[in-house]
């Protein structure tokens, strides 16, 4: 699948009928420390580096922060040279109805077929719609926004997801 270099994410061209895309997440490592969090996010900021959604797990020990940023690339490479473990992996942006039962739609279609979803978070703000963003990972996510496009949800590209100002 090719990439992109300048802007850091995958662009699957004509292969479910137009140009859909997986979203470049960046996962962080951290140490469960006081200050760890404030320093990634400091870095970012100074680089110019927009968060647009966040998750954070963790453990007594460690934590593992998911962000989806307008340049991906970029920050995984500011983040190694701030000495971060950060790495790249795809996701799956996709619009669903604000309203109750809507994400459940979505879930629901991907259950069928036999996709499970790793995890999952919401985006920061609405579509222009008001519908909702959310963000899913799946072990494998071509399938998934193939499936996904054919029962014609709304599947959100990087221009979308990526506020490249």
């Amino acid at each position: 699948m090719p990439q992109s270099e300048s802007m850091g994410y995958n662009v699957s061209s004509n292969l479910f009928g137009g140009d859909t895309m997986l979203i470049d997440q960046i996962s962080v490592f951290l140490e469960n420390k006081q200050g760890r969090l404030a320093e990634v996010t400091r870095v970012l900021g100074e680089n110019n580096i927009d968060i647009s959604a966040l998750s954070i797990a963790d453990t007594t020990d460690f934590g593992v922060l998911r962000l989806i940023v307008n340049y991906p690339d970029k920050a995984i490479e500011i983040l190694q040279q701030h000495g971060f473990a950060a790495s790249k992996n795809s996701v799956i942006a996709i619009e669903v109805e604000d309203k109750p039962g809507g994400l459940a739609k979505a879930l629901s279609v991907l259950d069928k077929k036999g996709i499970s979803i790793e995890y999952m978070y919401a985006f920061v703000g609405t579509c222009r719609n008001e519908n909702a963003m959310v963000i899913i990972r799946v072990e494998n996510p071509e399938n998934a926004l193939e499936i996904l496009k054919n029962e014609e949800f709304v599947i959100k590209s990087p221009a979308d997801v990526y506020r490249n100002s």
